[in-house]
């Protein structure tokens, strides 16, 4: 049955919420600054906007089988900053941060262990380490934990409000803007600081399993993240930085499920269709230690040389290790049991085959996202961020993200404390009749004949996949192919008049597909800067093959002026501190 829909502005219903702390997204970094701001300021009225359901929202919904950055006793925060730097071939990475979100990543930890989840310990009590920085834990739960208690935090949630747009009072952020995807009202929410701790942009490239991302693909990032948090912030002027520094993992084909469950916890190698472990073929990079992008890279290469396919061999694993590893899975990825079983495979006497992922840009395990200060304030006063949202501090995973939730919460706090704003009289009216007559236009166009969201979502990810350094490229991408990529992206951005919208849930879709393309050009703008290949797979460019770091040991930024929405790209200088 088809929803309401309007047939002019005048029948929206504006709905009203004034708070201090408004938090964009309730997934694990959003729930910790709601927890994190109720201790320290009780006082505080913290608001969520949630555009799925909190109790199983975000990257974590279906759960995790791992905690993959927590310090071991005799290591030091640092230590985690200089591996952190090595997984990155040494750098660009933001120092500061990272040594900031380390010193705060055990105690982050331990809340979860307090909160419920269950974290393995060895028969001494000792937490149980499956690699160098990685804790085991049974994860099915973590999304709830942690919804729980930023629930019992006094936060009030609203589920099924997705952000279309910042409200602004000159330079300085006031809260944002959402549309109710289940009952079409326009919500307004006005708050002394704003958090940005949405997902990252997991659906900008074609997947190699599908046609389409919308379902029935097999992708690793959850496919409902797809870059708002990013796209809000560029149009209000929010500095962006690494996006070209992309993640690119290396998967269970046909699934796209995890692999470090395999070849870390239950030590299975990398091998190709030759039998031959791969990563020797690598040791001048570290071999089994490489970079985490040379390891994702490397079965790529094996691809390209005629010793395809690859896997990871489970070969040597008893029945009782192969029952183990399948309950891991029930932890992450609980419909791999189920995809092994519909294929009759057992993993003890056949090896699981490996690929490459598409590339996501995610904030919570490379550099992508916008540029923050220590308190994890955007360039545009008020909007903090958090998670995968924040920029510059690659690898900081599940963990890191809830770390940086606690400060960013602290961050808004101060921030209000210093920088107050009467909400009371503030109006921002024009701004709000803008953004109602933007939202809802594909539902009041008097036409019937127009584009659909999934049309242009399509074209976008095949455009990206083709000319930007998508899977069936194998990561890799020139001048030419980038600037081609620019000229369509110009292109769908004239189109978006065009989309057409026959419920709310087309709405939606609408509203994110113009969130892909915006974030898609910044991509694109940073991959064209990068004149150099740093990063092999995660940023391969075919026509400058090797590292610069004379000229780019450095940081790509793009900023877009809200007024005439034309993009600048510059550089800012990588400082080592550690």
């Amino acid at each position: 049955m088809r929803q309401w829909a309007p047939k002019s502005v005048s029948e929206i219903e504006r709905v009203e919420i004034t708070c201090d702390i408004l938090v964009i997204g309730g997934g694990n970094a959003g729930c910790f600054v709601a927890v994190e701001a109720a201790k320290k300021e009780p006082a505080a009225k913290v608001v969520i906007m949630e555009k799925a359901e909190i109790m199983r929202s975000g990257a974590c919904s279906a759960g995790m089988d791992a905690i993959n950055t927590y310090i071991p006793k005799g290591k030091t925060p640092e230590d985690l900053v200089r591996w952190s730097r090595e997984q990155v071939g040494g750098g660009p990475l933001r120092e500061d941060l990272a040594l900031s979100n380390a010193r705060e990543l055990n105690e982050a930890v331990e809340d979860l262990e307090r909160w419920g989840l269950p974290v393995l310990r060895d028969e001494y009590g000792n937490v149980r380490y499956r690699g160098k920085w990685d804790i085991s834990i049974h994860g099915e739960q973590l999304k709830p934990i942690m919804a729980e208690k930023a629930l019992e935090s006094g936060a009030d949630v609203y589920n099924r409000v997705t952000a279309t747009a910042l409200l602004m009072e000159k330079d300085k952020c006031v809260g944002a803007i959402g549309l109710g995807i289940r009952d079409g009202k326009l919500y307004v929410f006005k708050a002394k600081a704003t958090v940005l701790s949405t997902g990252g942009a997991a659906t900008l490239y074609k997947s190699y399993t599908a046609d389409s991302t919308d379902c029935g693909a097999q992708i690793w990032m959850c496919p409902y993240c797809v870059g708002t948090g990013y796209a809000i912030g560029f149009r209000q002027g929010a500095e962006l930085t690494s996006l070209e520094q992309r993640w690119v993992a290396t998967r269970t084909k046909d699934f796209c499920g995890p692999v470090d469950t395999i070849s870390q916890a239950y030590g299975a190698a990398i091998i190709n269709a030759k039998g031959e472990r791969v990563m020797s073929r690598y040791e001048h990079l570290g071999g089994e230690n490489a970079p985490r992008y040379i390891r994702a890279n490397a079965p790529m290469e094996e691809w390209l040389a005629g010793r395809g396919p690859c896997y990871c061999d489970t070969t040597h694993m008893s029945e009782e290790q192969t029952k183990h590893m399948l309950e891991d899975y029930l932890n992450e990825r609980p419909s791999f049991v189920l995809f092994l079983a519909g294929r009759g495979q057992n993993p003890a006497k056949e090896p699981i085959e490996i690929y490459g992922s598409d590339p996501y840009i995610v904030g919570g395990h490379t550099g992508s996202g916008f540029w923050v200060d220590e308190n994890r304030m955007t360039t545009v006063k008020g909007l903090f961020a958090a998670g995968e949202t924040a920029g510059g501090n690659p690898n900081k995973f599940v963990g890191g993200c809830c770390a940086e939730g606690k400060l960013a919460a602290r961050g808004a706090l101060e921030y209000i404390k210093t920088h107050p704003v009467d909400l009371d009289t503030l109006t921002c009216e024009e701004q709000i009749k803008k953004e109602t007559e933007r939202v809802f236009m594909p539902m009041l166009a008097k036409d019937e004949a127009g584009i659909t969201a999934v049309e242009m979502k399509e074209r976008l990810q095949r455009l990206m996949d083709e000319y930007a350094g998508g899977i069936s490229q194998f990561y890799r991408t020139n001048e030419e192919r980038l600037d081609y990529a620019l000229k369509h992206i110009a292109i769908l951005k004239e189109q978006f008049q065009y989309l057409r919208a026959q419920d709310l849930h087309e709405l939606m879709q609408v509203l994110e597909t113009m969130d892909r393309v915006e974030v898609a050009e910044a991509v694109i703008l940073h991959l064209k800067a990068r004149k150099e290949t740093r990063w092999a797979g995660w940023q391969t460019r075919s026509d400058y093959p090797e590292r610069d770091d004379k000229n780019y040991n450095c940081f790509i930024e793009t900023k877009k002026d809200p007024e005439t929405g034309e993009i600048s790209v510059f550089t800012r200088p990588y400082e080592r501190i550690v």
